[in-house]
């Protein structure tokens, strides 16, 4: 979608290995918005085990790592974050390219469609979120446990967003 070649993951470029979003912005240890995210390590580690622990957490609460997947390229469409949709493209389980795409999720009314309304609702309008929404997954099904993985899951990614948008302002920054 970029038009550019991802890099894979898991490469080392000069000694550093590159993370999630160097790899959505193809920068590399030369590229100064490389150099100013290494400014902050906290900040890059600190993104990269959120990403970790909202995507393929060692306890899934019942959300699996594929429907979380999912969801999550499913709020990236919303955004319109290009780097983001071909990321969590990649990998996408057959049975939740359906969910990703928009279309018939499931029948209304059921725990899947309760969560994918939450996810839509709080990616296009958070400050309309209520405590009504809770309630609702409450109603569906969600438990304690289930409803805050979706909240750091929907954070997530609407923050990864957020800085992979600024970090591409910052395309012909120099020093």
């Amino acid at each position: 979608m970029s038009g550019r070649t991802p890099v894979p993951q898991g490469v080392t470029m000069g000694g550093h290995e590159l993370d999630v979003i160097d790899r959505l912005l193809h920068l590399t240890p030369g590229d100064a918005r490389w150099q100013l995210r290494r400014e902050r390590p906290e900040f890059v580690e600190g993104a990269n085990a959120c990403r970790d622990s909202v995507l393929t957490p060692q306890d899934d609460q019942g959300i699996s790592p594929a429907l979380r997947q999912a969801l999550a390229l499913r709020m990236a469409r919303l955004i319109g974050n290009a780097a983001q949709i071909e990321n969590y493209q990649a990998g996408l389980a057959d049975e939740y390219a359906p969910l990703a795409a928009g279309e018939g999720v499931a029948p209304e009314g059921s725990l899947l469609a309760a969560v994918v309304a939450h996810c839509d609702n709080v990616t296009l309008a958070p400050a309309q979120a209520q405590e009504a929404d809770i309630r609702r997954l409450e109603q569906a099904g969600l438990n304690a446990g289930q409803i805050v993985a979706l909240a750091e899951l929907i954070a997530f990614v609407n923050f990864e967003s957020r800085v992979v948008t600024g970090l591409q302002a910052l395309e012909n920054w120099h020093e």
